[in-house]
């Protein structure tokens, strides 16, 4: 499938590129015809992921993908969130930065969102990236579908949410990169708390029905 010309020329940088969504999205996204950097706390690994996906992929660290990339998807664990966007946040500055991160405890009754001072994990990371235009999306898609090389679409819509116009159409083109995918404008930063929140609930899906489930927005 061809990107958009809006799209067309942009690299597209994974931070934590080797977890299981980081990957699938990195997957997906070389597919499309992007150029993307693969990053990870360890370089090599990262190379030696990116090197079994198909499409421009390259892998490095952290940091790399970064400075190299003209959008940045976050995909880290939150425990790592606000450590990683410190560090890299004068890499990140101008640059679109999505974060697909979610704040989530489990304990014997499943999945659970956690507080989070800020409000939410996308209000976090725009907090420590003042110069960076954050946008919050990809929260809900199942990394197994996203991973899977025999399955040709991925069926669900990405929430996409954030201040910058600008910034949220492009996100939403990013999404519909991914065949099957469609992107949707969802409101502003401030939103994306119950966005997060969400995926503990569909987890609680997944595991009741042994699925992957993802969301469809109706009328729109």
């Amino acid at each position: 499938m061809s990107v958009s010309d809006e799209l067309r020329g942009r690299t597209v940088g994974v931070l934590g590129g080797t977890g299981p969504q980081g990957r699938g999205l990195a997957r997906r996204f070389g597919a499309a015809g992007l150029d993307v950097v693969l990053g990870s706390r360890d370089a090599e690994r990262a190379a030696q992921t990116a090197a079994g996906l198909p499409g421009r992929v390259l892998g490095g660290s952290n940091a790399d993908a970064a400075a190299q990339a003209d959008i940045v998807v976050v995909a880290v664990p939150w425990d790592g969130h606000a450590e990683l966007l410190t560090t890299l946040a004068p890499a990140l500055a101008g640059k679109i930065v999505v974060d697909c991160v979610n704040p989530l405890g489990f304990d014997k009754q499943g999945a659970y969102a956690l507080a989070v001072a800020e409000g939410s994990a996308a209000q976090q990371a725009a907090a420590l990236l003042p110069g960076s235009r954050v946008v919050a999306a990809f929260h809900h898609v199942s990394a197994v579908h996203l991973e899977d090389p025999d399955l040709d679409r991925v069926d669900t819509d990405v929430l996409v949410l954030g201040d910058d116009r600008e910034a949220t159409d492009l996100v939403r083109e990013l999404a519909a990169a991914i065949p099957g995918v469609r992107g949707v404008y969802g409101g502003r930063l401030r939103n994306a708390h119950q966005v997060e929140a969400f995926t503990a609930n569909l987890i609680s899906v997944n595991r009741r029905y042994r699925a992957h489930a993802g969301l469809r927005i109706t009328d729109v």
